[in-house]
């Protein structure tokens, strides 16, 4: 089942991604940098590149996926973001959108700017995982491929 990491060009997004590869299913990508995205196009990815405080794009990449892996970090690191004043503007924008956009699994991976957040349950089914955990990125796939969480 199509699976999408919202911030995919974060410094945790290439493992995860590539653990997501490693299993069948498509795998999409949004991105703000446009190099990330040839990088993950030649590997196969589906990208959406874009400003990720803008949830309707959000929206728009997450239709018919299956599982979102929002990755904190690209809502406080140097990306420009246009269309919400703070982070936690751009994280309630990523909740919408995958709501909107009938996702059913949120696999939220919070940054240490995050970490005493609660990320809204928009979801049928939501994990927590901390970016300084161990095998983070094996975690997510294996969290994407539970049958549920």
């Amino acid at each position: 089942m199509p699976v999408i990491v919202v911030g995919a060009d974060t410094e945790h997004g290439p493992a995860i991604i590539e653990a997501l590869l490693d299993r069948a299913g498509q795998v999409r990508a949004f991105v703000t940098d446009e190099r990330a995205a040839e990088d993950l196009r030649a590997r196969k990815v589906h990208v959406a590149l874009g400003d990720v405080s803008d949830a309707s794009h959000v929206e728009a990449a997450s239709t018919r996926c299956f599982s979102a892996v929002l990755i904190t970090t690209a809502a406080v690191d140097d990306r420009e973001r246009s269309f919400a004043r703070s982070d936690r503007d751009v994280l309630a924008g990523w909740a919408d959108a995958i709501a909107t956009s009938a996702v059913t699994r949120a696999i939220w991976v919070l940054d240490d700017a995050h970490a005493d957040w609660d990320p809204p349950d928009v979801t049928p089914e939501r994990a927590v995982l901390a970016v300084g955990r161990a095998e983070l990125a094996d975690e997510v796939a294996r969290l994407d491929d539970a049958a549920t969480l």
